[in-house]
Parts: C-alpha cells; sequence; structure tokens
C-alpha cells in the first residue's frame, strides 16, 4: 500500500489536542471545519523547500509514480512550477554560454509572461499557420524549421499541452527535434496530469520533455493550488540538484498543509486502483462524444478528459451555450464566442455524464449566421516584456487604445491566454480581436 507520510503525520498531530501556541491563528478551531489538519511547519512536519522527513518521502512517492528524476510539490500551483522551470532552463543556459532567449508557442498562460518580466528573459514566438487565441499546433518540422534557422539554439522551447481546447502537441516529435539541436524542452501540462495514467502513457516527461508542470488540482481529486514540478531523469543533474531552490525564489514561506496532504493523498489514489477506473471512464467519455457527433455536434481537442464544442456549428456563441447548461445545473469550465470547454474526471461518474449528455440533448441548433473569429494579430514588438509591465501604466477604453504599447500580462482568467503580449503596439488587427472577445478595457504603458 502506498505510504501517506503528511496525511499521517497531521492526523496524528490533531489527535493529541495539544495547545497550539504557532500558527495559524485559528489554532484548530473549526470555523470551516478543517482547521484541525491545517497547521504550520512544526517540529515534525518537515519543510517543504528543504525537505528531509514526510515531505520528501511524499515527494519521492509521487517521483516513483510519474517516472521522473524528482517531483517537487508546489502549493501555488503551476504557476510557480512555471516560474522555477524558466529559471532553470536559463540558469542552465547560462552555463553553456547562451542567451536568456526562451523559443515559445503563443498561446503561452499570463504565468509565462510574469515570468518573462520577472526573469529579465527575451522571448521568439512560434507562430504556425494553424493557430487561434487558445491553440498552436507546432509541429516538429516548424520547430526544425526554427532551429535551424537561429544563430545559436536558445535556452529552451516551451509549449502547452494540453492546451485550454484540448489539442495534444507531439510531444515525442518535438523532444526529438530539441534533442538534435541541443536545447530543453519544457512543457506546461497543467491540465494532463492524468495522462501517465492512460492505458498508453502519453504524459510529456515520459515522452521527452526535460521539464514539465502539471496542475494536479485540475484533473486529479487535490485541492485548488496543488500541482507538480517533474524533472525527467535525462535533464541535466543541475535542475535536480537546483529544483527546491529555484522553487524557494518564488514560493510563499506558509505553504498550505491542506494543499500539501492533498497531494499526498493523491499518491495513494494513483497506486491503488486509478488506472483501472480512468480506462473505464475515458471509455465512456469517448463513446458519449461519438454520439455527440453523430447527433451533429463539431469537437474539437484529442485530449481524453475534455470535452470541447465548436458552437457556432450549433449557430450560436460558446457563451449562450454555456448558459443553456448552467440553467440545467450544469457550470462549464469556459466560454467564448467559438468554444465552449467542459473538464471531465472519472469523479464526474457514469451518472454525471449522462447528465451532461441529456442537457445537450436539448439544445436546439439555430440556422442563423455567426461572425466568424478574426485573424490574430501579428504585432510590432516595442519592449520587453518585463519594461511594459514594470512600467507605469494606466487602464483606458480598448477604443482610445490604439497605437499605444500594450502593458499587462494577459485579458482574462479564464483562459490567461493573452490575445496581445506585454510591450507590443496595439493596431487595427488587435483592436478587432479586443471587440471580438468582449475586452472593453486595456492596460497601456503611460
Amino acid at each position: 500500500m502506498m505510504k501517506t507520510p503528511v496525511c499521517d503525520f497531521i492526523r496524528q498531530y490533531a489527535e493529541r489536542g495539544g495547545l497550539r501556541l504557532h500558527m495559524p491563528g485559528h489554532k484548530g478551531s473549526p470555523l470551516l471545519g478543517m482547521e484541525a489538519l491545517d497547521i504550520t511547519e512544526v517540529d515534525g512536519a518537515d519543510v517543504l523547500y528543504s525537505a528531509e522527513g514526510i515531505l520528501r518521502e511524499s515527494m519521492e512517492n509521487a517521483a516513483s509514480l510519474f517516472g521522473t528524476a524528482k517531483t517537487v510539490y508546489s502549493a501555488e500551483g503551476s504557476t510557480l512550477c512555471i516560474r522555477a522551470m524558466l529559471y532553470l532552463a536559463l540558469q542552465h543556459g547560462k552555463i553553456l554560454g547562451r542567451a536568456p532567449l526562451i523559443l515559445a508557442a503563443r498561446n503561452v498562460h499570463k504565468a509565462f509572461m510574469t515570468s518573462a518580466a520577472l526573469l529579465d528573459l527575451s522571448v521568439q514566438w512560434l507562430f504556425p499557420a494553424e493557430r487561434s487565441l487558445l491553440t498552436c499546433r507546432v509541429t516538429p518540422q516548424l520547430l526544425e524549421e526554427t532551429l535551424s534557422s537561429m544563430p545559436q539554439p536558445p535556452a529552451a522551447v516551451y509549449l502547452t499541452s494540453p492546451d485550454y481546447l484540448g489539442a495534444v502537441a507531439d510531444i515525442a516529435g518535438l523532444s526529438a527535434v530539441c534533442r538534435r539541436h541541443g536545447t530543453l524542452l519544457l512543457v506546461d501540462n497543467a491540465h494532463g496530469a492524468y495522462l501517465r495514467f492512460l492505458p498508453e502513457d502519453r504524459h510529456p516527461i515520459t515522452l521527452g520533455a526535460d521539464l514539465c508542470c502539471d496542475s494536479a488540482h485540475k484533473t486529479l481529486p487535490v485541492l485548488t493550488g496543488g500541482a507538480y514540478l517533474h524533472i525527467s531523469k535525462h535533464a541535466p543533474a543541475m535542475m535536480t540538484e537546483e529544483a527546491e531552490h529555484a522553487m524557494t525564489l518564488f514560493a510563499s514561506t506558509s505553504p498550505s498543509y491542506l494543499i500539501l496532504q492533498s497531494l499526498d493523498a493523491a499518491n495513494r489514489y494513483l497506486a491503488e486502483g486509478y488506472r483501472e477506473r480512468l480506462a473505464d471512464f475515458t471509455a465512456q467519455a469517448d463513446a458519449m462524444k461519438q454520439r455527440l457527433r453523430d447527433a451533429g455536434f463539431s469537437l474539437c481537442g484529442e485530449e481524453p478528459l475534455k470535452l470541447t464544442l465548436a458552437a457556432k456549428t450549433c449557430g450560436q456563441s460558446g457563451t449562450e451555450l454555456a448558459q443553456q447548461l448552467r440553467e440545467d445545473g450544469i457550470e462549464c469550465e469556459f466560454s467564448d464566442p467559438d468554444y465552449l470547454v467542459l473538464m471531465l474526471t472519472p469523479e464526474t461518474g457514469t451518472e454525471g455524464l449522462h447528465r451532461l449528455e441529456e442537457a445537450l440533448s436539448r439544445i436546439r441548433f439555430r440556422r442563423i449566421f455567426c461572425e466568424p473569429a478574426p485573424a490574430l494579430p501579428v504585432p510590432q514588438r516595442v519592449c520587453s516584456v518585463r519594461e511594459a509591465l514594470l512600467s507605469p501604466a494606466e487602464v483606458l477604453p480598448a477604443e482610445y487604445c490604439l497605437g499605444r504599447v500594450f502593458a499587462s500580462a494577459a485579458m482574462s482568467c479564464p483562459p490567461a491566454v493573452p490575445i496581445l503580449v506585454a510591450g507590443e503596439r496595439i493596431d487595427e488587427d488587435a483592436l478587432r480581436c479586443l471587440r471580438y472577445y468582449g475586452v472593453s478595457q486595456c492596460r497601456v504603458m503611460k
């Protein structure tokens, strides 16, 4: 049986009923109900990024489950892990004498943008032919051509896979290209922690990524904020050695032990029957998706636990579909003019799938014209991300921002993917996109 040392220690601590003359201020008294299990780094509880006891044992359990050289917990989501990944990549680049440059697919999360500002890194964007706001399909051929054209390999290549719509990159092919060019592959796998446990292991680390982050809380039964930083067995040794240091640069000194217990408990959950439960549920989900296609719905993406509807094939917007589901007591993950995104897990259950399918069966297709999404801008870069985000700025109505320099990390969360990147000039194409996605105000440099 997989051990849960963090959960066991804290449960025993709570049962002793001692006088808590330490943080947190609730002293274990119930207000929400879980306070007895909410502790700080008392004697025996270990220290997250200097772990030698129960936390170290728990993270080693996670590493064995994910097949990594090292797995480090985050109680602050994948945002913390993304910053640590980029820091490690830049440090390794310095050792090799490389510029602080990251080659990245454009559909990055805002955490990448804030990391670029904090670390003062430069970004060269990949603009494939097949690209939308949320999907950026980088092929091995495009990556090969781009890396071959660069005078020096970048510190790393950075991809988001699966993306917000459920598109999954060819990580095996892309990692092979990176290896040929002597550069690292970093993957934001926030939506794909479960990929390791499919009948065919599709996790980025298995497929060749050097570093990746998983938001455990997005697809596993983990409290919000629980995430993993994974380091592969073929990554440079310094990354394993420096991983905790990289995390401490950006992490809170007061990690939530409720979240850490949740990650610890997830180890046992994953070790004991999860593969079988996941295989059974994904088969049911696949069957439901096929029935929806047969009923006329258009689905996007390859990710097994994401159901993404191309809403306009129904003659409606994703926002309208989301409202109709909401009236049926179903809350979606994300909607915009084009898409409706619903996230599934085995915890959704057979009954949950039936309830969703019944609600979707009540959707009435309309025969009306739907405005196509505008082409995304390829704006002029005026200054670095760091300069734009850290300079004095003002918020103005979007229509007054033509010619101004964008100064925000992203427009909204979800999906927290930038229409414009900080430091870029707002042109007419950008304004059309802002109007289409309902963005009424912009933060711009003064």
